[in-house]
């Protein structure tokens, strides 16, 4: 059973769309996938087998004022760097139409990593088939301080990058024998502690479990990589990770850019694919 499982990075997300667009020319689709923040929210087009979807919405969406910028934090009903009805409603459902039908027919397990802000774990997820307002992708992309906490269930949840930002182990504990892992981080990255962790304290006061996950995140995102390279070294898992980001940030939307790193995924990808056919078939 071969699983997915895509780390999140936002606006670097971009180089996963690459990948992963090679990857549906292959017709190689897995049977569970995970993702994590724009690891899934990018991820659900893979699922839909809608090539080049997260190319457009790259290109023709992603670096416009509408999609996102600090000036939609200052409007009460949206609180989020991103215009979140906008991204998370118009664009699929009419702008740049997600395939809901082929979604809803994919016979395997999509799931969403979300943060449950009262007690700071990971929760996984399955994703809807039918919520055309994409909440749980939403609250899995929820940035502390870019987002407001996202109600599902009568639960809040943040970003689920917070808790798991590779949950690879989770996908293994699955059931999955064979394991693709997307990260959006060069190999040999070294996350440091969070910039904004004094905001953060202060702002989530109340959630005293999730301020002390965004604390120990570094940790064990460190950890997570370091497991994660012996397990590729040994070949039990396949992992990309770009060599370059060519300066693509968090929040970038410089339509150049992004091109460049979708085609740089893509064209590791296809690089790639001998090996990767390899391994699949052993």
């Amino acid at each position: 059973m071969l699983g997915i499982t895509c780390e999140g990075g936002a606006s670097r997300t971009v180089y996963s769309c690459g990948v992963l667009d090679r990857f549906l020319e292959a017709d190689i689709m897995c049977d569970r996938f995970i993702g994590v923040s724009a690891g899934i929210a990018f991820g659900v087009s893979y699922i839909s087998k809608q090539k080049g979807r997260n190319l457009s919405l790259a290109s023709d969406f992603m670096p416009t004022s509408k999609y996102m910028g600090a000036h939609h934090l200052l409007r009460p009903s949206n609180r989020s760097y991103y215009n979140l009805d906008y991204a998370f409603h118009d664009i699929p459902c009419k702008l740049l139409p997600f395939d809901m039908k082929a979604f809803a027919e994919f016979k395997g397990s999509v799931e969403a990593v979300v943060t449950n802000v009262e007690t700071g774990q990971a929760e996984y997820l399955e994703c809807p088939r039918d919520d055309e307002d994409f909440m749980l992708l939403r609250a899995s992309c929820a940035l502390p301080m870019l987002f407001p906490m996202i109600e599902i269930g009568g639960k809040k949840y943040l970003d689920g990058g917070l808790a798991d930002s590779i949950p690879y182990k989770h996908m293994i504990e699955s059931g999955c024998d064979k394991n693709i892992v997307i990260l959006t981080r060069p190999r040999g990255y070294i996350k440091k502690d969070e910039p904004l962790l004094k905001l953060i304290e202060k702002r989530y006061k109340k959630y005293p479990e999730l301020v002390e996950s965004v604390r120990t995140r570094a940790m064990r995102y460190n950890e997570c990589v370091a497991e994660l390279d012996e397990l590729r070294r040994a070949g039990k898992v396949f992992v990309f990770s770009p060599k370059h980001t060519f300066g693509v940030n968090r929040t970038e939307n410089d339509r150049r850019k992004l091109r460049r790193l979708y085609d740089y995924g893509y064209a590791h990808a296809e690089h790639e694919m001998q090996s990767l056919m390899r391994y699949l078939n052993r």
